[in-house]
């Protein structure tokens, strides 16, 4: 009796070792490695929201991640390795996954679906260490890949020469391996006596992955025999396969033994088999020998015995004829049977064909109703609304809201994604909210920035034309000095007339101005620092305004206007123009930063999961 080992973790090789046993062989489970949960960071498990496609390893990988219970976007594309997987994944999901014909990483590789997954978002729900060519080739295929790693294969705590003792003790044959990680607990730090027991057993494992691992360990390839798969179903066909065609090779081996002792039962065989055909034509010779002879004993007798001849040849006819009726019957009944034998066939092969014509038409219905089922629902996903695409405006109105401050903008791609979600049942509320933000974006009026900016340029060009509100310094005149004194000895006379004369104006001179009123005098550096000031103030609110910096833009204003009302005249008409022009930029206004939630982004969010 075969005896296999299975080496799957706790829990998982029960079935496999029941069926083995009903086969007639004999089975133990010796795990060789224990599965760990882990326990994912929320940055790790935050992909899984926006995923476009999830894949999952193996089946521990999908129980990991249901016992988290984490946010998930269920219309993802989701993909197993294996049939069990996508089994468990339905179980625990309800989702229904693609599945790859050829169970391991290059069949999934081969999917259609996963051939252009440029740009795509891709979860791989994974073991630890595990699978790195999935990862690797979807990541060059310029799909954005996230790992979320959720359990852990360990080594079961155990002195492997105490595993491979007792296994050569046991007698045991064929070893069941499922991964990579039991090829490693297995063959690592063993002797060399117990790595070539090791390497003359037979290997049922997975995937031609493991297959290509297990030579490694420089197992020969003929011991190594490849199952369609990890469940108990595939690895059970495959050990009652090898089991089929290893005793059928083993069957010409005993005839060849037993060839030399045959060859004289062989000739008397064949001696039996000959000897009733000459039995039955020696008796048919004899019958018509009998029948001549009979005739020949007639004609020759004597008229004396004619009537005695003539009656024994007639007895002898007589049977002879009977004889071949009796053949002649058992030949019609032969060739009735033959005939009825024939018909049936016939029959037969009549039916058979009305059934493969029945079977024909029938697949061929089925055939069609499932590509009308097909087509329906193509049609269905093509006109069925796409949670990404919703997401993704409304992100794009949330940045054009902040970032950009573009409510016109903002309101353009509300806009849109409402009339997306107009067409789909199941969207009012959502609908609801963008009316309402759209109705609160374009109430915003955007802040005429330009204009403004051109009327602060238009003040400017015009300060140097006011009229200050002052009374011009006269420039003094040249006088000339009647007493001025003369450097002539022989003007002693006049000299000392003018000198009394100076005196008398310097005591005695009252000087007095009448009807003119006293204002301001101002120079003209202090004009010219007055203008710069405003021009200064006015620049400044440019600047503010640029700058989105409204209290400094109002304050600037305010005190440009304030220097204009005090130095200049107010009747001026191009005083005028200027106050007005300034008090009209004053009542500007100017909320750069206005308060704005969008209603519909908590709708959007709630819709989408």
């Amino acid at each position: 009796m075969t005896h296999i080992l299975i080496t799957r973790p706790e829990g998982k090789g029960a079935a496999l070792a029941q069926e083995l046993e009903q086969a007639g062989y004999q089975a133990s489970l010796f795990p060789v490695l224990k599965i760990s949960y882990l326990t994912p960071s929320t940055t790790e498990l935050s992909p899984l929201i926006n995923a476009d496609k999830i894949i999952f390893i193996s089946q521990d990988a999908v129980t990991a991640l249901a016992q988290l219970k984490p946010t998930i976007n269920t219309k993802a594309q989701f993909y197993a390795v294996g049939q069990q997987t996508a089994d468990t994944i339905y179980a625990l999901f309800g989702v229904r996954a693609a599945v790859p014909k050829q169970y391991d990483s290059e069949g999934l590789l081969a999917l259609n679906s996963l051939a252009e997954v440029d740009g795509s978002n891709i979860v791989l729900v994974k073991g630890q260490a595990g699978r790195p060519d999935i990862a690797k080739t979807l990541k060059a295929r310029g799909a954005f890949l996230n790992n979320c790693v959720v359990y852990k294969r360990e080594q079961i705590s155990a002195e492997k020469a105490n595993w491979t003792d007792h296994w050569q003790s046991l007698k045991v044959q064929g070893i069941v391996i499922t991964s990579n990680a039991a090829v490693d607990a297995i063959f690592n730090n063993l002797t060399e006596q117990q790595l070539q027991w090791l390497q003359q057993c037979r290997f049922y494992v997975a995937s031609e992955r493991i297959a290509a691992y297990l030579q490694q360990q420089q197992v020969s390839s003929a011991n190594i025999h490849i199952a369609a798969g990890a469940s108990d179903t595939a690895m059970f066909s495959c050990i009652k396969q090898q089991g089929s065609k290893m005793s059928e090779q083993s069957k010409p081996v005993t005839a060849d033994n037993k060839t030399s002792a045959k060859p004289t039962m062989s000739s008397d065989k064949k001696a039996a088999e000959k000897a009733p055909s000459v039995t039955n034509n020696k008796q048919k010779i004899s019958k018509v020998a009998v029948l001549a002879l009979i005739i020949s004993l007639t004609v020759a007798c004597g008229v004396g015995y004619e009537f005695y001849q003539k009656l024994n040849a007639g007895k002898a006819q007589n049977v002879a004829v009977n004889e071949l009726k009796e053949e002649n019957a058992l030949l019609s009944q032969e060739l009735q049977a033959l005939k009825s034998a024939q018909s049936n066939l016939q029959q037969a092969l009549f039916n058979s064909e009305q059934k493969v014509a029945a079977a024909l038409n029938e697949s061929a219905q089925n055939n069609q109703q499932q590509l009308k089922a097909a087509l329906q629902q193509a049609q269905q996903q093509g006109a069925s609304l796409n949670p990404q695409e919703v997401t993704s405006l409304q992100r794009m109105a949330e940045f054009k809201l902040w970032a950009e401050k573009d409510y016109q903008g903002a309101s353009a791609v509300l806009k849109r994604l409402d009339a997306l979600l107009s067409e789909h049942p199941g969207t009012v509320a959502v609908r609801q909210a963008i009316t309402q933000d759209i109705q609160t974006l374009d109430s915003l009026k955007p802040i005429p920035t330009e204009a403004i900016y051109l009327k602060l340029n238009s003040i400017l060009a015009n300060i140097d034309n006011l009229a200050f509100n002052a009374v011009n310094i006269p420039e003094e005149a040249t006088k000339v000095d009647e007493n001025a004194l003369s450097e002539d000895v022989n003007d002693w006379q006049q000299n000392l007339s003018n000198s009394w004369n100076k005196l008398v104006d310097s005591f005695i001179t009252i000087r007095h101005h009448e009807g003119i009123a006293i204002e301001p005098l101002l120079t003209e550096q202090e004009r010219h620092l007055i203008n710069q000031r405003i021009k200064l103030n006015v620049t400044q609110a440019q600047d503010a305004l640029m700058s989105k910096q409204a209290s400094i833009y109002f304050s600037a204003i305010s005190e440009a206007k304030r220097l204009v009302n005090e130095y200049f005249k107010q009747d001026d008409e191009a005083t005028k123009v200027v106050i007005n022009a300034l008090t009209s930029l004053e009542k500007e206004p100017l909320n750069f930063n206005p308060e704005v939630n969008l209603q519909s982004t908590q709708q959007v969010k709630e819709w989408a999961q």
